[in-house]
């Protein structure tokens, strides 16, 4: 049995190519999209500012083998990612990924102060 890592992975793109449809539903569903909807979960969590409307980023927790390390959990987000953006219709390109591997960052607590 192999050992198992907890990702946080955050999918960057622009969008591409937008219909006047996908344009006018993203503008109106801005407001459940913006800076309040960040969150890593399994399914993603789009966000994106509607002026200009650009860029978007999703956040994605992906649990895979430690062994494939995080250039699989890149991949698996970004998997994710076109699916959900196709699901909505949506055009994109550019997709990047920054990962954070959860069971090996470092945690640096304060120390308690003195009285």
């Amino acid at each position: 049995m192999s050992e198992q890592h907890t990702y946080r992975v955050i999918v960057r793109g622009t969008w591409d190519g937008l219909t006047d449809e996908a344009r006018a539903r993203l503008l109106a569903e801005a407001g459940d999209h913006g800076m309040t909807s960040m969150r890593f979960t399994e399914e993603g969590s789009l966000s994106y500012e509607p002026v200009p409307l650009k860029h978007f980023s999703m956040r994605y927790v992906v649990v895979s083998d430690a062994a494939d390390g995080e250039e699989m959990a890149a991949a698996l987000a970004e998997d994710r990612a076109e699916g959900a953006l196709r699901a909505l219709g949506c055009g994109f390109r550019d997709l990047r990924s920054t990962v954070t591997d959860l069971d090996t960052m470092k945690i640096n607590r304060k120390p308690a102060s003195r009285l």
